[in-house]
């Protein structure tokens, strides 16, 4: 057990201090330009929002689309993805409600062709459509259908990717963070992620890593296309990320917390965050048995030896393992704050944990018997074949 205690000490120590602050929430919407970079005038920029059965949020999320403040021209796309709920026709009565039909379309598609993911096949359609129409636009923002936009998030977007000359800026929209499940499982999902991502890590060009929030992207569409578009990822499941990697081989992004964008959509049951995370966390393992060893493996050592060797260990090794516990909390304390949630939840971090193990483990059984990256009645994780080939 004092190896055991050691090497979780050991992490938690390099966790803290050599994986890019991650835990310290440094980079914010609010730092993507400074207060005096240049604002951008006389620009376009064109919204694809992807859409498959949103009509609980379309109307919210569309209307602070339309509301944004932005110097140049902006108009709106919406791709329905084969929605059954008449997502298209609220988004048509929500724009002329608001005076604004004229900066809205909607492009119907049959769904995705084989060997896409939906979300990605609609984002290509939307690029098509947009390229077809006349010389691509400035800008491109992909926005999920469940997000919502302060006003002045456009412009900011905008002026941050020019001050930064960046190819694609993204924000990490704040997630719903009001019944139980989403207080005890939300913060724990931003946790991870940014471990896993390190912002200051994706932002620094000399580095290699590289993601994206898939709910807000703005991307520059001409570095997109050399890139080789969308194609080039098309049946990735973790798809934000996958665009992240395809972009900054074309030049620097940026990743950050939002302020100013917030989604939609609720998890009010533990069964709704834990049918989230199995979509595709097996995929974050790209498929493979031998990281899922691995990924298992390091949970315990990182979050289940501390609690466990407190009740069980001896003296030397539960000091240690209450060292590692206490630098655990701390780690997990800002984000906690962040959303608003008891920083005395931090103890339980070892229980969150082991419930998002265990959702790891749980994909990748879907995966095998392939029902995997199920998402709105498709399958869309490759099969077990695909992955061989």
């Amino acid at each position: 057990m004092h190896v055991l205690a050691g090497l979780s000490l050991l992490v938690w120590l390099y966790l803290l201090a050599f994986r890019g602050s991650f835990w310290r929430l440094t980079e914010r919407e609010r730092d993507l330009a400074s207060p005096d970079a240049r604002k951008p005038k006389g620009l376009r920029v064109t919204a694809i929002t992807p859409a498959r059965d949103e009509a609980q949020v379309i109307e919210k999320s569309l209307s602070s689309l339309l509301a944004q403040r932005f110097g140049g021209a902006f108009d709106i796309l919406l791709v329905d993805d084969q929605s059954a709920d008449g997502t298209a026709d609220l988004a048509r009565a929500c724009a002329e409600r608001l005076g604004a039909a004229d900066h809205l379309s909607v492009l119907r598609t049959a769904g995705p062709a084989s060997g896409w993911t939906g979300k990605l096949s609609a984002m290509n359609m939307g690029l098509a459509h947009v390229a077809a129409r006349g010389p691509l636009p400035d800008f491109l923002l992909f926005c999920d259908a469940d997000i919502a936009l302060a006003p002045d998030v456009l412009d900011r977007l905008v002026t941050g990717a020019l001050a930064r000359d960046a190819v694609l800026v993204s924000l990490m929209a704040r997630l719903r963070c009001e019944s139980a499940a989403e207080r005890w499982f939300v913060p724990a999902f931003v946790f991870f992620f940014q471990m896993l991502y390190p912002f200051a890590w994706v932002n620094d060009p000399k580095r290699k890593t590289a993601a994206a929030a898939g709910g807000v992207m703005l991307v520059r569409p001409q570095a997109l296309i050399r890139a080789g578009g969308f194609e080039a990822i098309r049946d990735a499941l973790i798809d934000d990320c996958a665009l992240g990697a395809l972009m900054k081989k074309e030049g620097p992004i940026w990743l950050g917390l939002a302020e100013g964008a917030c989604s939609l959509r609720a998890y009010p049951e533990f069964k709704d965050i834990e049918a989230m995370v199995v979509r595709s966390a097996f995929a974050e393992l790209r498929y493979s048995p031998l990281r899922l060893i691995g990924a298992v493996v390091g949970m315990g050592v990182v979050y289940f030896a501390p609690p466990l060797i407190l009740l069980l260990g001896e003296p030397l090794a539960q000091a240690m393992a209450l060292a590692a516990y206490a630098l655990m909390t701390a780690a997990f304390m800002p984000i906690l704050r962040d959303y608003g949630v008891s920083r005395i939840s931090a103890l339980a971090l070892p229980g969150v944990a082991a419930c998002y193990t265990w959702f790891t483990i749980e994909s990748a059984l879907k995966f095998w018997r392939g029902e995997g990256g199920f998402w709105k009645g498709r399958l869309q994780a490759p099969t077990n074949r695909a992955v061989e080939r």
